[in-house]
């Protein structure tokens, strides 16, 4: 028997939405589909979120920077636009992630993923500085001051990782410094940050450089997935989730936020994998995941942005299995997942949490937040992969409690709030009529 209490009479404390600052998504081009802006749409709707980050907005894709006939560099924010109208259009702004490069100024030929991300330094760093300047100059003049003033740009994705960055981290720092230099130069009151690391990586260091050198740092930004444990371990993806203790993610936090110092500490991406074919992400799983590790990270952080709010995602291509494992909240037609629910819930539980006192609790936990007139309570049961996880037991007491007009119970479990369940009961065909 798991034993819960909740007093109402005691004092509550705030429970900022921070998970629904930011979330994020596939590659700048795929913004520009009518399916992606409806089910962002029907997500900040739904779920609240504020700001959307997606990689690749200087993508060739997107055809931001080219050369003439007589070799110069013509700039076309075209696109860009059309994606930024609509972001404001239903309430929401970007969190600009500058990159990648552009081939026409990139040192080098190296890409990455299906839609060919070229990864390398500039040949010329100050054609990066001025892309940079020119480009956040045209949103000021187009969005004015105050609107861009509210955004927040950070330069580059995971550079700590070869994959996105083949060159060192003095090279990336250069990077930075240039990219800061120009935002900065259209307004200094504009926000810019990194490093963007995977892993929590590079927080001090990245902070000495900046302060050494009187570069402009409004903000650190850092990657967690609880399978970064398992750095340079040869292991498939399953075995990496269950290295990772329950928690581990919160204990990363501690330490960034140690680290971060009195620079605000944001997560621009976490999940519960980092793989995109991952069959957890389509299953409760998931939704117990990130209850647990949104319910634990509370009061510590200002933005958490969850990777990714849906599954049209081609890093590895898109694929047409309507249940592939991919990182989002919604499958590509827009049918929500098990963690969709997870974050429905989470959405509409209250601003004020409830102490909640505990004994012989095994893998099951409380939420417990509302209002004067409203009470949520959310439980979970979660364990990492391949460990221990069986049926329990849950008894609450609530102290406090006058009167109850109607109460409702809503479930995610293998049955209840999941798509995938019904799916592979039809027999999983790949395209759905």
């Amino acid at each position: 028997m798991n034993n819960f209490s909740i007093d109402l009479s005691l004092p509550t404390t705030p429970f900022k939405h921070y998970w629904e600052k930011c979330v994020g998504s596939c590659h700048a081009a795929t913004a520009l589909r009518s399916d992606w802006q409806s089910q962002l749409k029907k997500c900040h709707d739904e779920l609240g979120f504020e700001y959307v980050r997606f990689h690749g907005l200087f993508n060739d894709d997107m055809s931001v920077l080219a050369a003439n006939n007589d070799g110069q560099l013509e700039y076309s924010f075209y696109n860009i636009d059309l994606i930024y109208d609509f972001l404001l259009s239903i309430g929401m702004k970007p969190f600009v992630e500058l990159g990648f490069m552009p081939t026409v100024i990139a040192s080098g030929p190296q890409t990455l993923f299906h839609y060919k991300s070229n990864v390398t330094p500039p040949k010329d760093y100050d054609q990066w500085a001025t892309l940079v300047y020119t480009f956040v100059k045209h949103l000021v003049d187009r969005y004015g001051k105050q609107e861009v003033k509210s955004w927040f740009f950070e330069v580059w994705n995971e550079p700590n990782l070869e994959a996105f960055w083949p060159a060192s981290q003095a090279e990336y720092f250069k990077l930075y410094k240039y990219s800061a230099e120009a935002v900065k130069k259209v307004d200094a009151a504009i926000p810019v940050g990194g490093p963007a690391t995977a892993r929590n990586a590079w927080i001090p260091e990245m902070i000495q450089f900046c302060q050494t050198n009187h570069v402009a740092l409004d903000f650190i930004s850092t990657h967690q997935y609880p399978t970064d444990v398992c750095l340079g371990l040869a292991q498939d993806m399953e075995s990496q989730m269950a290295s990772a203790k329950p928690g581990v993610l919160t204990q990363w936090v501690h330490k960034a936020k140690t680290e971060a110092g009195n620079y605000p500490l944001y997560y621009t991406e976490w999940n519960n994998s980092p793989a995109s074919r991952d069959p957890y992400h389509d299953d409760p799983y998931c939704a117990a995941f990130c209850l647990k590790t949104i319910a634990d990270n509370a009061g510590l952080l200002d933005i958490y942005s969850f990777w990714t709010f849906s599954d049209i995602f081609e890093e590895m291509s898109l694929s047409s299995v309507p249940f592939h494992g991919d990182f989002g909240l919604l499958n590509i037609h827009g049918i929500p997942k098990p963690v969709y629910r997870a974050f429905e819930l989470l959405h509409n539980c209250g601003n004020e949490r409830f102490k909640v006192e505990h004994e012989n609790s095994s893998t099951v936990e409380v939420l417990a937040a509302g209002d004067n007139k409203t009470l949520n309570i959310i439980i979970y049961n979660h364990n990492v992969p391949l460990a221990p996880l069986q049926t329990e037991l849950v008894k609450i007491q609530i102290k406090g409690l006058k009167h109850i007009n109607s109460s409702t119970v809503e479930r995610i479990d293998d049955t209840n709030a999941n798509a995938k369940s019904q799916w592979t009961k039809i027999g999983k065909p790949v395209y759905l009529g």
